[in-house]
């Protein structure tokens, strides 16, 4: 077993046992579907309930993956120095990266499994044709997140970041469009929020996989904060 495959299988390992993250990357998405999935509190009746949910929440998963979940790692593991012990070992900084990358794929794969799962028991009725759309979307918001998360990390000793990252989630989570039109916004809010990469995503995704419409406005702000960010964290990212 090479030293990269070795770290990737302990980094998910890590993953999967710590129950803070895992509330955060498959309890809090699933469970917001379930329950504006089942309960009429949202502004759209029946199956279109359902279609306008499954895409927000594939959004909210991306995020907490991406983000939160890598962001606050990385930033704990940078503040007890396990970077600056990695990065000089034979496993090496490149491989180190794309273990956190592998791992950030893998969650993302068993969330969409689960959310699709229960999107389809809940009545969804998806668009099968946008899949190869809607799953380039999630790289470029998979990118986008990281990028922010790995920003904060780089720069923020521990607790700060975990306070950072948590503030930024539900942030994104309240403004994104994610359970709610951004039309239920204030309008100067609404405007804000479009440009965000959380609305962008769940714009693109709805489109993708749900009425089959062409959101240029939602890709265009999706692949700028997928090509600025990561550039971003690249630059002031500090390994100790």
């Amino acid at each position: 077993m090479s030293a990269w495959s070795a770290h990737t299988a302990a980094e998910l390992r890590l993953q999967l046992r710590n129950g803070e993250q895992l509330l955060v990357t498959l309890g809090i998405p699933l469970g917001l579907l379930v329950f504006f999935g089942t309960v009429e509190v949202l502004p759209v009746d029946g199956t279109d309930r359902i279609g306008f949910l499954v895409p927000g929440i594939v959004a909210l998963a991306v995020m907490s993956s991406a983000m939160v979940a890598m962001g606050i790692a990385t930033g704990f593991e940078r503040s007890y120095l396990v970077l600056k012990r990695l990065a000089v070992t034979p496993l090496g900084r490149p491989a180190l990266i794309g273990a956190k990358i592998a791992v950030v794929a893998a969650v993302e794969v068993l969330q969409l499994a689960a959310i699709i799962g229960v999107g389809l028991l809940l009545g969804w009725t998806p668009s099968w044709a946008g899949i190869p759309g809607a799953l380039g979307a999630v790289v470029l918001g998979t990118a986008a997140f990281g990028g922010l998360g790995l920003s904060l990390a780089g720069r923020l000793r521990g607790p700060l970041n975990l306070a950072a990252q948590n503030a930024l989630y539900l942030a994104l989570l309240l403004t994104g469009g994610l359970v709610f039109s951004l039309d239920r916004l204030p309008a100067a809010l609404a405007t804000l929020a479009a440009l965000l990469p959380t609305a962008a995503l769940a714009t693109v995704l709805r489109a993708t996989i749900g009425d089959g419409t062409h959101e240029t406005q939602a890709w265009v702000v999706l692949a700028v904060w997928s090509a600025m960010t990561p550039v971003v964290a690249i630059r002031t990212f500090r390994w100790w």
